[in-house]
């Protein structure tokens, strides 16, 4: 067994039928649900990247970069990442477009999609929209993809993949 396939055993993936916690196509929303299993959470690290970029150019000091650091909740079965507006109000970055998402009760929220966020855990960044609903942020599977972070169950806690300990491997 690889490494990576021992810390993935044990994990409980949510089963899209599943009665905790369903999701439809439109914006893969977190149920209301929670489900009876540990939580794994992890500091981050929220950015402006239009603010990074000037910083990097000499524009503005990099002290004046706008960014929020929190401990955000680990969730595999939301694709997307979620930010709360205030969070969002706080790093300057706007909300582009609104979309719809259905919960597990079959209810449906509005919800906004926000401008590019950038996201920096245990190292690594990666740049992304996310959906701007509710109160507190949930990390998704895209965040966890592209930064090459896995969640060990048995330790509840994010690490990095051990095939790539030093940062993410992408294939060109």
């Amino acid at each position: 067994m690889t490494q990576t396939a021992e810390v993935l055993r044990g994990c409980v993936r949510p089963h899209a039928t599943s009665p905790s916690r369903r999701y439809n196509e439109v914006a893969l929303m977190p149920s209301t649900k929670r489900e009876q299993m540990g939580e794994v959470h992890v500091r981050v690290r929220l950015s402006n990247p239009a603010d990074l970029e000037q910083a990097a150019q000499g524009l503005i000091d990099k002290e004046k970069v706008r960014s929020y650091e929190v401990e955000a909740l680990v969730d595999t079965g939301v694709t997307r990442s979620v930010i709360p507006p205030e969070i969002l109000h706080q790093l300057g970055v706007s909300i582009h477009r609104q979309t719809t998402g259905r919960l597990a009760d079959g209810s449906q929220v509005a919800v906004g999609m926000s401008g590019p966020i950038m996201f920096e855990i245990l190292g690594r960044e990666t740049c992304e929209d996310a959906y701007v609903v509710g109160n507190e942020l949930l990390i998704g599977q895209t965040v966890l993809e592209t930064t090459d972070l896995l969640v060990d169950c048995k330790k509840q806690k994010v690490i990095p993949n051990p095939a790539h300990p030093d940062g993410p491997v992408f294939r060109i």
